[in-house]
């Protein structure tokens, strides 16, 4: 029977809604799900993880040189960790995609990315060429599996459960080469936008970064995560880390509401994953609303300031 290991994602108070995705994902795979949450004054976040449906346990490991969460000190530590699962799982997020490649190669084994469906213990689909094709992919036989799961693929594990939590000293030390300065974000308050729910995105049209605070604003009336277009990045409208699509952060909100983006393949890529799609656009012809769910041609410099007025 697969025993899998979850490396939590987390903010040092909050587990991240990512890693109750890598929990559905497991779940495909085997039915025996452990947690590991790392870091430094974490027990609240342990309490969330062993809440998530079908964990069996979860180890929470607090050391101070873990309460950043950098790769070179997390990989070592997760490793000790596996030594007893033949699958080791985090989610395709930005914090994923930099420590699991660090695991595998500490393995040394190749690491399975972005499995959207499970086919068998160690055989996974995955999308590539920006999702326009799905391939198979299989872990050599006999090898511990070191994968990501990608997040916009699984809904959220129910929240359920009562797992056992236990205490575990680090086995591991600070890397020597590396050190955290400190995180700086743009978001505020603002949900993260690879787990928000919904999503306001603004493109180009809306003309200015001033002009995308209509974006900013109405995002905040309804709790949502901001993104953009890769138009409206290179534009200098708002930073790069809100830019969704290809080359951008791929989500999948049970909401999206698209202003002024025209709906190039490389946005759509980025969204089509998503329960609804909304889009504004004064240009009736517009790609978008091929792929939207509903539709409005029109003045997204009218259209907003009344929609979040109705809002309250």
């Amino acid at each position: 029977m697969s025993r899998i290991l979850i490396i939590a994602e987390h903010d040092g108070e909050t587990l991240n809604a990512s890693t109750a995705k890598c929990v559905s994902c497991a779940q495909a795979i085997g039915s025996d799900i452990d947690i590991a949450v790392l870091g430094d004054g974490i027990d609240e976040v342990a309490a969330q993880a062993a809440t998530l449906d079908s964990v069996s346990k979860v180890i929470a490991v607090n050391a101070a040189h873990l309460a950043a969460p950098l790769a070179a000190n997390w990989a070592p530590e997760a490793l000790s960790l596996a030594a007893d699962y033949s699958h080791v799982l985090g989610p395709s997020t930005t914090l994923g995609r930099d420590l699991m490649p660090r695991i595998a190669a500490l393995a040394g084994v190749n690491q399975v990315s972005d499995i959207m469906e499970v086919s068998g213990p160690t055989a996974f689909k995955r999308p590539i060429y920006a999702g326009n094709a799905i391939v198979d992919v299989e872990a050599a036989e006999g090898a511990k599996v070191i994968a990501t799961a990608r997040i916009a693929s699984w809904k959220a594990a129910g929240n359920s459960g009562g797992a056992t939590v236990e205490q575990r000293a680090a086995s591991s030390s600070a890397a020597g080469h590396t050190r955290y300065v400190g995180l700086e974000s743009g978001g505020g308050e603002r949900p993260d936008l690879q787990s928000a729910s919904r999503v306001v995105s603004g493109g180009r049209a809306m003309g200015s970064e001033e002009n995308f605070g209509l974006v900013y604003s109405l995002a905040d009336k309804l709790g949502a995560g901001v993104g953009a277009s890769r138009a409206a990045v290179d534009a200098g409208y708002c930073p790069n880390d809100m830019q969704v699509g290809q080359t951008g952060k791929i989500i999948a909100p049970d909401l999206y509401l698209a202003f002024g983006i025209s709906g190039a393949i490389q946005h759509v890529t980025g969204i089509k994953d998503a329960g609804t799609i909304v889009a504004v656009n004064k240009d009736s012809e517009a790609p978008i609303f091929e792929i939207s769910d509903i539709g409005l041609v029109g003045d997204l410099f009218k259209v907003m300031p009344e929609l979040e007025s109705l809002l309250g």
